[in-house]
């Protein structure tokens, strides 16, 4: 098989370095032929000839790459989220979608906790004034312990950032209209009660229409002033705008970010330069375990097609009629 590895150089080195001799293995690969991310028609350029397309999660699979690709049979996303992929133009071209297994989760969480802890007490604002060669000032901090944190999504995430916070001593409050029963050490409650009892909140539903803007004015009024928001699942999940006016009025007392809606979801850098502020460039999941194996997973995923199954973890496997007749081949 021939395939097209889409990350730029930076991300090569960092989520498929040590993986690539393993892929070089099995395939002949073909490398982004670009120091940065491909647009769509030089993505389809990369591609001809390519019978797959492994995609870092700044690569849009645009219903142009599907039409316009008569040798692709498989797109695989070398992350979890899958929202930047047309499924529906996949299909209708016979291309089968898959996404890399759920290595995240662990990585995620604690990076998220790591920015609580950061924003609750000052330590890089600290930092930025040691590195400036001035005497920080002694900013008071706040102990997390018997304050309530407020997770909005009880998803892989969710869960496993729940126990992490009620082992240092938090109350967790948990709202998920999709979860029927929750830890015993959670509470479950509905989104006006977790705005208004939380000292933190952390958005961790998933991306879409339905959660566009799922904190924009109305939810950064109903919260605690002063609370902290903590953003490590989707920029579009935050009304940035709401959310700057929130930090002007000290209505919001802080706010760390790991993702916003500047390209390959990270933070919008006019917000993530605010005052106040904690941001990091979408690193949830950039850990040597979690990079590995993402990576793993989409070599995992072409040996299957070189053996004849179906690639784990495809989305759309009923439509894969071009890797159905290139095994009759």
């Amino acid at each position: 098989m021939r395939v097209l590895l889409t990350h730029n150089p930076e991300d090569l080195r960092a989520y498929y370095g040590r993986a690539l001799p393993e892929l070089e293995a099995v395939a002949e690969v073909v490398r982004n032929p670009a120091e940065r991310d491909l647009t769509t028609d030089e993505l389809i350029a990369a591609a001809a000839g390519c019978d797959v397309v492994i995609a870092h999660r700044a690569t849009p699979g645009e219903a142009a790459l599907f039409e316009r690709s008569p040798d692709l049979l498989a797109f695989l996303r070398c992350a979890v989220d899958i929202s930047t992929i047309d499924i529906e133009a996949a299909s209708a071209n016979g291309v089968v979608v898959a996404r890399a297994d759920k290595s995240f989760v662990a990585s995620t969480a604690e990076l998220a906790l790591g920015l609580l802890i950061d924003t609750a007490r000052n330590i890089s604002a600290s930092t930025i004034d040691y590195q400036a060669g001035r005497p920080p000032p002694q900013r008071p901090g706040r102990q997390l312990r018997d304050r309530a944190a407020g997770i909005i999504g009880y998803g892989a995430i969710g869960s496993y950032l729940a126990d992490l916070l009620v082992s240092i001593g938090m109350r967790v409050l948990v709202h998920d209209p999709h979860v029927d029963s929750v830890s015993d050490d959670v509470e479950q409650v509905d989104l006006v009660q977790l705005l208004s009892r939380a000292d933190v909140v952390f958005p961790l539903a998933p991306g879409g229409a339905a959660t566009e803007n799922l904190i924009g004015a109305s939810e950064l009024a109903a919260m605690k002033r002063g609370a902290i928001l903590v953003n490590v699942s989707r920029g579009e999940l935050l009304d940035e705008v709401a959310v700057a006016a929130a930090l002007e009025s000290g209505q919001l007392g802080g706010l760390a970010m790991d993702v916003g809606r500047a390209p390959d979801q990270r933070p919008s850098p006019a917000l993530a330069g605010h005052p106040g502020v904690v941001a990091t460039p979408h690193l949830g999941g950039l850990t040597p375990e979690n990079a590995d194996a993402q990576a793993a997973s989409s070599v995992e995923q072409v040996k299957a097609m070189i053996d004849r199954s179906m690639p784990p973890r495809s989305v759309n496997p009923d439509h894969a009629t071009r890797l159905r007749a290139y095994w009759t081949r």
